[in-house]
């Protein structure tokens, strides 16, 4: 993953251990630890990775909670494991990590859907997490119809 910043390995990286844990019923803090030796990840990231998991394997719960009435429609168990995996992701995210702008959150989120969801996963994460960030972080979206937040963090980018 060369040319790629630190904190979109790191959301990748828990990504894939979402997606494994959902798969395999792991604790994704038990993969993370094995993962850990492997990936060699920069102290940001690595430290960013901690927080995530942190978040998920403490929360997980109650970030579904939070996920579900967002869906509109859809339940959470029949999604695609990757659509399921990115939206649990985000939302740790979004809820655990408030340094990290939301409109940031949500593009590396859609980002992440696209390369491993399928065709329409990132308009779907974007529609669901654009509804979500607004009622968990309210007010943060409102500004960037006048350009406000568009460049929020640009380490967070590809």
């Amino acid at each position: 993953m060369s040319g790629v910043g630190p904190r979109r390995r790191g959301r990748e990286l828990v990504f894939r251990l979402l997606y494994q844990a959902d798969l395999t019923h792991d604790s994704i803090a038990t993969l993370w630890q094995v993962a850990r030796v492997a990936e060699r990840l920069p102290g940001e990231a690595d430290e960013y990775v901690d927080a995530l998991v942190t978040a998920l394997e403490e929360g997980l719960p109650d970030l579904d909670r939070r996920i579900a009435p967002a869906l509109e429609r859809w339940n959470l168990e029949r999604l695609a494991a990757t659509d399921r995996s990115v939206l649990r992701l985000a939302t740790a995210e979004l809820v655990h990590l408030p340094g990290t702008p939301a409109r940031v959150t949500i593009d590396e989120a859609v980002q992440i859907a696209r390369k491993y969801g399928r065709e329409e996963s990132g308009r779907f994460v974007n529609g669901v997490l654009d509804r979500m960030a607004r009622d968990i972080r309210p007010g943060e979206l409102d500004g960037e119809a006048t350009g406000r937040g568009a460049s929020a963090l640009p380490e967070e980018g590809a």
